[in-house]
């Protein structure tokens, strides 16, 4: 089941994506809980309400398709280097403060963007020169948390997945390398587009997803969710260690490589770019690249 946040007439809606992709069916809410995104369905499965009667399907074509989430109660839990590739290209690239103890993480490293980066399908990522120069990409699966749990074990961890979505983990890399911590250069506005919509965890497999990205049409990352170094389970498991998700949450889990910073000379993104991620199972998300007005 694709489940997709979109504005339609100047009000927002969720509803049921077609099996073709071509049409949502508008699912009967309040506004209010239909400003949640589909946050408000995934509340509602944890509380053990069913999903709400679906109306009449509308074309997407007719419709704005919003982030899925379009404002997260809390930061996004993020997690960096964790596929192989990208580990070791990340060492080299002069940014990495935890390039001394490896190239490979021994733990998941886990840091986070403010909800307000988040954008929807289609939104420009915002450049401002005055600010950064070095604007990345970052293309990865993201894990929305369905139960929610404190000290969640790695073999029940797959059961506290509502679904997922795809989100694009925007970087300025020179505030990543000044400050030498990765909040600031990773939460500018607009630097976490998310979407097209939400895959509900019974309709597709973590073993089958494999994440691309292409900027411009030229195909810059390409691997699958299996060659992750640390596993989703794992990832929910770390993070739930002291720290009680709640329905809602999201893991983006890690980015491949193929990055604009592990290119030499670094290929940073420019206004007029487009990325475009797709990962099989969920969908395509895309956006292009401006300079801040």
């Amino acid at each position: 089941m694709l489940l997709a946040t979109y504005t339609a007439s100047g009000r927002r809606h969720v509803g049921l994506v077609s099996d073709d992709r071509t049409a949502v069916s508008p699912l009967a809410l309040s506004d209010d809980a239909a400003a949640l995104g589909v946050r408000a369905i995934v509340e509602g499965a944890a509380a053990g309400r069913s999903l709400p009667e679906a109306g009449e399907p509308v074309p997407l074509a007719d419709v704005t398709l919003d982030a899925p989430i379009p404002r997260p109660t809390r930061n996004i839990f993020c997690v960096g280097k964790n596929y192989f590739d990208h580990a070791h290209e990340f060492a080299k690239s002069g940014f990495d403060m935890s390039a001394a103890s490896g190239a490979v993480p021994d733990a998941p490293i886990i840091f986070s963007k403010v909800p307000e980066s988040v954008i929807g399908p289609n939104r420009p990522i915002l450049i401002d020169p005055d600010i950064s120069t070095a604007i990345d990409y970052e293309a990865e699966l993201a894990v929305i948390i369905g139960t929610g749990g404190r000290a969640i074990p790695k073999e029940r961890a797959l059961e506290h997945i509502f679904g997922y979505t795809i989100v694009n983990d925007v970087t300025a890399r020179d505030i990543q390398g000044r400050h030498k911590q990765w909040l600031l250069g990773k939460s500018q506005d607009t630097f976490c587009p998310m979407g097209p919509w939400v895959a509900t965890a019974d309709s597709v497999s973590l073993d089958d997803m494999v994440v691309r990205c292409w900027v411009n049409d030229e195909l810059r990352q390409d691997a699958p969710t299996t060659a992750l170094i640390f596993d989703v389970p794992t990832l929910i498991s770390t993070i739930s260690r002291g720290i009680t998700l709640r329905p809602g949450d999201i893991i983006a889990t890690g980015t491949p490589a193929g990055v604009g910073i592990g290119f030499d000379p670094p290929r940073y993104l420019r206004d007029g770019d487009r990325v475009r991620i797709d990962i099989s199972g969920i969908g395509t998300l895309e956006n292009p690249v401006s300079l801040y007005a």
